[in-house]
């Protein structure tokens, strides 16, 4: 039975892995026996977190990969071939938003960035990886959404769409590749203390709302992000596919600010 919370003999490619939630879920799939592929724009960056999961006792290597660029993916997936001889998970975790405001003040240059990194590359790195998890058997593909996806905003609405469009097609993959047992899932977090939201709880004031509006009276940490990502590719997930899951303490149930 303990089998089924193990993830020996897999490997797994963790995208935008060399911080916050991206590595804690690498470092998490690291430490129930997954030999791991850590991915980012930045090669330093990666062997940091590559270096520290070797510390640990686990298996890793580091490769640069800016996931704008279908070429780079391309060659992460030669390379994970090449070092590992297989494909079994993949966690897509890039994201960006250059666009704080309305829709009505959006550029064109920054609704496409969001557009193409966060939503283009990973129906490029799917259509990259799939076939090769399928070679093995089946596995898991696992989506970085947001909650943002299941509200509108005059903050980040851009940023929201892209993570809705995520869970769209989270789904539609789910439903292509379920028969090669493949499990297509999405992670949708709440607020979690990365340097990629610095700019939301690193302000006192809306830091102090988002704890009170959350039942479990705090934001989250990107190892409360990590256990879901590695659970997601475990054999204990067998039977989820084409599923949303919020992890945000109860925000989203809670209230809105």
């Amino acid at each position: 039975m303990s089998d089924l919370f193990r993830l020996d003999g897999k490997v797994a490619i963790v995208t935008g892995s060399s911080r916050g939630i991206g590595r804690a879920i690498a470092e998490t799939m690291a430490a129930y026996g997954a030999a791991m592929v850590i991915s980012s724009r930045k090669l330093d960056a990666c062997e940091a977190a590559r270096d520290a999961i070797i510390a640990q006792g686990g298996k890793a290597i580091a490769l640069r990969c800016n996931t704008s660029s279908r070429d780079d993916l391309a060659a992460l997936l030669r390379a994970t071939l090449e070092e590992f001889g297989r494909l079994d998970a993949v966690v897509a975790n890039v994201a960006a938003n250059p666009y704080f405001g309305p829709l009505s003040g959006i550029s064109d240059g920054a609704w496409d960035k969001i557009m193409a990194v966060n939503l283009k590359s990973t129906l490029w790195l799917a259509n990259l990886a799939l076939p090769e998890i399928a070679r093995q058997g089946g596995g898991s593909f696992t989506l970085v959404s947001s909650i943002g996806a299941l509200r509108g905003s005059t903050a980040t609405p851009a940023y929201n769409i892209s993570k809705l469009a995520e869970i769209g097609l989270m789904q539609n993959l789910a439903v292509e590749w379920g028969p090669k047992n493949i499990r297509v899932n999405a992670i949708l977090p709440g607020l979690v203390k990365t340097d990629f939201a610095r700019a939301l709880w690193d302000n006192p004031a809306l830091l102090k709302d988002v704890e009170a509006a959350t039942p479990l009276g705090r934001i989250g940490a990107p190892q409360d992000i990590g256990a879901v990502g590695a659970f997601l590719a475990m054999p204990a997930a067998a039977y989820i596919n084409g599923h949303a899951l919020t992890v945000d303490g109860g925000f989203t149930i809670a209230g809105a600010l």
